[in-house]
């Protein structure tokens, strides 16, 4: 068995994390906490913005291994910007998905990070992709992920409704990474969210003072 690295000066940081993606009726809200960790204990930061922009209108939030996770987006990026410059189009947000998949599972041995990617384009609309820590891609309408994740499941199975407006997304997305932050030890800080729709992006901050209270702390 591989023995564990408990030195947490030589141990790679990681997002922690709670990430999650949610599509309402006429866009998606992506969102993530602020923290990163080392090992799972430490928290090295509080104040990472892991919702990155890897095209126009089309975001993705990283999980796993911090270094690891950078290293792809960055990559995506490029393929992307040459990809939309190649067919002179903003490229599908499947498109985005797909060019995160082939980093992660042609790269699997050595990568480990997992993504959540969203977005809007001119085909399909609003989308959300779930793209594994080994390279698995799945279309989903609601998905969390992250260490925070497990504490919600049941919020989000109860409260995730189809066709939901702007609004009621934006308060679902905040209350389910309030509640994941208050409960998970390496989840935490402010909560980032983006909403994208057809007519643009539009960048939401809720300070940790200002997330909804579900319980005595």
């Amino acid at each position: 068995m591989e023995k564990r690295c408990t030195d947490p000066q030589v141990r790679g940081v990681s997002t922690g994390t709670t990430i999650l993606a949610a599509i309402f009726d006429g866009g998606v809200v992506i969102g993530s906490d602020s923290r990163a960790s080392i090992g799972g204990e430490y928290v090295s930061t509080k104040t990472i913005n892991k919702v990155i922009q890897v095209h126009d209108r089309i975001f993705c939030c990283m999980a796993g291994s911090l270094a690891d996770a950078q290293a792809v987006t960055k990559a995506a990026k490029f393929h992307l910007s040459f990809h939309s410059v190649q067919m002179e189009t903003p490229p599908l947000v499947i498109a985005a998905a797909s060019v995160l998949k082939e980093l992660c599972y042609k790269n699997k041995e050595e990568l480990q990070a997992g993504f959540i990617t969203a977005g809007w384009d001119r085909k399909k609309g609003p989308q959300v992709y779930v793209v594994s820590l080994g390279g698995m891609l799945i279309s989903q309408p609601v998905t969390i992920g992250g260490s925070g994740s497990t504490y919600i499941y049941g919020y989000v199975d109860a409260k995730y409704k189809p066709n939901m407006s702007k609004e009621e997304c934006l308060q679902f997305a905040t209350n389910a990474l309030a509640l994941a932050m208050g409960r998970d030890n390496v989840s935490g800080g402010v909560a980032h969210l983006v909403v994208i729709t057809e007519t643009g992006v539009e960048h939401v901050v809720v300070p940790g003072d200002k997330l909804p209270k579900f319980h005595d702390e």
